[in-house]
């Protein structure tokens, strides 16, 4: 049974997290280091559950260090992605904010990406906090998640590789995973999620599927797909032929094999 008190406890310490990343965005004159925080969220929310519930079964193990690892992962991939920069869709938001964005952005911004952070948390609250025996769901899980991790790392790294070399400049990568899929980063991301759903599952809070389908609703309809397909063509004339060929998600093979 899940400890609601100590969930809806936890989102006040997200919430102060959020509140000192504001302060910091006061100074930077920008917002883009919400993007680390993101990940952080889940940082306090797994140290707070696992601190606040003794003893922590197995199960609760492998999830904190799935987590972990996930955690550091994108905390460091996005910090060293950023590079200090302001990512173009905090500049739109800033433009259509105007006057008083700097105040705004706390609740636009900071607060808003806070409180999604901890309704994904329920997931994690569910699965660390049951003491139900370890079952073949939660293998399934562990393999889920790392599957998503390895994808989404692998991704990540022929994205870059790609971007770094000079000659690719306004051109469309569509080899590797991105072959298969338009965004593999987003979907190996989709699967983490469903992963650790399947921890929850495990334990019987089969209502924890909020956390992966609010999960997957972000990556295809609000921060992920829709929006950088919005005005990826303009960009990249070449991307709409890229777009009738390769699924959008769901890895597939091309239409054009």
């Amino acid at each position: 049974m899940l400890n609601w008190s100590l969930y809806f406890d936890s989102l006040y310490v997200m919430l102060a997290f959020a509140l000192l990343g504001w302060l910091i965005s006061l100074f930077r004159k920008k917002v883009s280091h919400v993007d680390t925080m993101w990940s952080l969220f889940f940082l306090l929310a797994g140290v707070t559950v696992a601190y606040l519930t003794q003893p922590l079964s197995i199960r609760a193990y492998m999830v904190l260090v799935l987590l972990s690892l996930w955690i550091v992962r994108l905390a460091t991939y996005i910090t060293w992605r950023n590079g200090g920069h302001e990512d173009e869709r905090y500049e739109v938001i800033r433009q259509n904010n105007q006057p008083h964005f700097s105040i705004k952005s706390l609740y636009i911004i900071f607060g808003f990406q806070a409180v999604l952070a901890w309704v994904v948390t329920i997931v994690l609250f569910a699965a660390i906090q049951s003491q139900a025996t370890l079952s073949t769901m939660d293998l399934i899980a562990a393999g889920v998640v790392v599957f998503g991790l390895v994808w989404e790392s692998i991704a990540d790294w022929q994205l870059t590789q790609f971007k770094a070399n000079p000659e690719n400049k306004g051109k469309v990568l569509d080899t590797g995973l991105w072959r298969y899929t338009r965004h593999p980063n987003y979907f190996g991301e989709c699967c983490v999620w469903w992963g650790f759903f399947l921890f929850a599952l495990a334990t019987g809070a089969w209502w924890a599927i909020v956390s992966p389908l609010l999960m997957t609703l972000l990556l295809l309809k609000i921060s992920g797909v829709s929006l950088l397909e919005s005005t990826i063509v303009n960009r990249r004339p070449a991307y709409a032929q890229y777009m009738k060929q390769t699924n959008a998600f769901i890895p597939g093979p091309r239409k054009d094999d």
